[in-house]
């Protein structure tokens, strides 16, 4: 007798137990997780345009202009980790085609300029100040290179581009990210030739062949471009994603999506993705702290304030996109002092937000829990210091509404949700409630929460309960985070 009823309690859990949620949608590669964890990181422009106070160069610059008399990584790379970045992306080659290390593809290249007696190597000095301070390293070689005479040809492709790929990604590892752009053909220097080329930028670079490069010889980076393959461009070199930004996209023509990377992004359509999207494709957003991407000294009074910075962060981090930010050293080949010290604020405030999660500590209560008697899917999780665990619902409660009790006031202004993108991008409309003079008053709302959603409140807000409600989601949440921080005020 005994026996049966154990048997029959065993059925029964079994029967009414509910694995976890079924993934909705395209999911991330373990390199594109990683990337949404970077969050920020910098592309760092420095080299002949420089030195001809230009943007993009024509490919006849002299070497011997390249010539910093205090060349420091140390410098540049330290200046982006005090601004909390967490990695930086080297323009190993612009436009122009001078390359920063010394390649064996083409003569226009580090090795001939006075740097160092013709022994400089500026993407080792980078690799080496990211391995002494913690720092992600990533790599742009522009497709476009208007010093050489082989461009338009089809053995620039195999013979210069991709066995520069290969120099890059073999001997400057590991890369967290391989960085490519639009900019595609036009008039140039070609090696003398001084004429306009152009090429087909869909068929002429073999992209599938070009990428595979990076596949076989790193192991997890993503590959950022006009539309990805693992990274999509947002649309606009603002820093801003859209308020709405989900992290999946289908790219346009030529082959209307069938593949990852092979179209083309629509720049309105980048900024906001597609919520049907066929591919795990967030998005980047590029801005450069000073109007240039290249250092101009005539700018060093229009570097961006932390002010400006913190407004971009949460237009771009907090809406699920990361943030790339353009450095540009100096002719001396260091960051001008007002560079630094917008970095350096920026990264104060943004650590002393972020220190103390006002939610931690506070009574979580759900309106529904998958496996209400498992853990594992409790609300709990949502305040523990893992990106991953999660709070889930019943598969046919997709609406669910959070209690958050602090038992006493606290006072906040920025709120965090992650979802648990592992499962995918789940839930389409949260709001937030804060219980004020004995009733519930709402204080935000937000759309497209994915790998990682910031709301920054207008004023600051305090509260003991905060209720939050999920308004719409097409299946059972799986909600990673939730937290409330107090961003001080910039003179603090």
């Amino acid at each position: 007798m005994k026996y049966l009823s154990f048997l029959l309690i065993f059925l029964s859990s079994v029967s009414f137990s509910q694995t976890a949620p079924k993934p909705y949608g395209p999911l991330p590669t373990q390199g594109q997780l990683n990337w949404q964890e970077t969050e920020m990181y910098c592309i760092i422009h420095w080299g002949p345009d420089t030195y001809t106070d230009k943007e993009w160069g024509y490919g006849d610059e002299d070497p011997k202009l390249v010539n910093p008399s205090n060349f420091d990584a140390m410098q540049i790379v330290g200046a982006a980790k005090a601004g909390g970045f967490k990695g930086i992306v080297v323009v190993a080659k612009h436009h122009d085609g001078f390359c920063l290390w010394p390649t064996k593809t083409t003569e226009h290249n580090i090795s001939n300029s006075p740097y160092k007696n013709g022994k400089g190597d500026i993407l080792r000095e980078y690799r080496n100040a990211c391995d002494k301070l913690g720092m992600k390293m990533g790599v742009y070689c522009s497709p476009w290179d208007r010093n050489s005479p082989f461009y338009g040809k089809p053995e620039y492709v195999t013979e210069v581009y991709r066995k520069q790929l290969e120099e890059l990604y073999t001997n400057y590892g590991p890369l967290f990210i391989t960085w490519h752009d639009g900019a595609n053909g036009g008039d140039g220097y070609y090696g003398g030739a001084k004429e306009v080329r152009k090429i087909d930028r869909s068929t002429y670079y073999g992209w599938a062949d070009t990428w595979g490069i990076a596949r076989k010889l790193q192991p997890n980076p993503v590959i950022f471009g006009d539309v990805g393959p693992d990274v999509r461009w947002v649309g606009n070199e603002k820093g801003m994603a859209g308020e709405t930004c989900w992290a999946t996209y289908t790219p346009h023509a030529p082959d209307e999506g069938k593949q990852p990377g092979n179209g083309y992004v629509k720049d309105y359509e980048g900024t906001e993705g597609h919520r049907e999207g066929k591919f795990w494709m967030p998005a980047e957003c590029d801005v450069s702290l000073r109007p240039g991407w290249f250092y101009h000294q005539r700018q060093d009074d229009s570097v961006k304030t932390p002010e400006k910075l913190l407004e971009l962060y949460y237009k771009s981090v907090g809406r699920g996109a990361a943030l790339d930010l353009g450095l540009s050293p100096d002719r001396n080949g260091r960051l001008n002092e007002n560079d630094v010290a917008t970095l350096k604020t920026f990264g104060s405030i943004l650590s002393k937000t972020f220190a103390v999660n006002l939610a931690k500590g506070a009574t979580l209560k759900a309106s529904n829990i998958r496996e209400k008697t498992n853990h594992k899917y409790g609300p709990e999780n949502l305040v523990d210091n893992d990106r991953y665990s999660y709070w889930s619902t019943n598969d046919d409660l997709t609406t669910p509404e959070l209690l958050i009790d602090m038992h006493k006031p606290q006072t906040f202004n920025v709120i965090r949700l992650r979802e648990n993108i592992k499962l995918g991008q789940r839930i389409d409309e949260v709001a937030v409630d804060a219980w004020q003079n004995g009733k519930w008053q709402q204080i935000a709302k937000a759309t497209s929460i994915g790998g990682n959603r910031l709301i920054k409140l207008e004023e600051k807000v305090t509260a003991q309960k905060v209720r939050l409600r999920i308004t719409k989601s097409p299946v059972s949440i799986a909600l990673s985070d939730f937290g409330l921080f107090l961003q001080p005020d910039s003179s603090n």
